[in-house]
């Protein structure tokens, strides 16, 4: 169940705005948290990089500094909509990430930033098997989300954000082994790294 700061959060892109800043506090700020998972990535002007969940263009906006061939991919009429006025330099397309209308080996980078908690089980699953699909061989699938914290010290803050903003599903991925899944999917984990005391993981695999 949706919480009232969740669907406040959505309604008002300066809150959605605000809330991100103040959570990439932990991790250095906001540019360094839509950094983390492009760190190490041989990114061409041609690279082709499709932003999958894309909501308002936050991470679209640091992915269009890399790359011209930048496609931005959400389910949200209303987010794309506010994708295309913050990040004119990327292409949207509207569709659900778990049926993306695009060509098997299409891209060569798929990146998705703090959307696959937000995912059921299945949904989930169906997500990364479409991201393997999409990929080209020898692409690199690169994402940020939250993670079981390592240090207790952080779980007060994660409990609070979670509750406040986030539903069941982000509960449910702090039980899952992310890295597991990808790998049983088929794809190769090159990079598994822990930020904020754990809370937060960055996975970089290739197909």
């Amino acid at each position: 169940m949706a919480t009232i700061f969740r669907d406040l959060s959505y309604r008002y892109q300066w809150l959605y705005d605000a809330i991100s800043r103040v959570a990439a506090l932990s991790v250095g700020g906001e540019a360094r948290f839509r950094e983390l998972a492009l760190q190490g990535l041989a990114i061409a002007p041609n690279t082709s990089i499709l932003d999958v969940c894309c909501g308002s263009g936050q991470a679209t906006q640091f992915l269009v500094k890399y790359s011209q061939n930048v496609t931005g991919l959400d389910a949200s009429p209303l987010s794309l909509q506010r994708a295309r006025q913050n990040v004119p330099q990327a292409n949207y397309v509207e569709a659900f990430a778990e049926k993306m209308p695009f060509a098997d080996n299409q891209f060569d980078i798929v990146h998705t930033s703090a959307a696959l908690h937000e995912m059921q089980p299945q949904q989930l699953r169906e997500i990364i098997q479409e991201v393997y699909r999409v990929l080209k061989p020898g692409g690199v699938f690169t994402l940020v989300d939250f993670h079981k914290p390592t240090n207790p010290i952080f779980w007060p803050g994660l409990t609070v954000f979670l509750l406040l903003f986030e539903t069941e599903t982000a509960w449910q991925l702090l039980k899952t082994d992310l890295a597991g899944l990808l790998s049983e999917i088929g794809l190769q984990v090159n990079k598994s790294t822990l930020y904020a005391g754990g809370s937060l993981q960055v996975i970089q695999a290739r197909k």
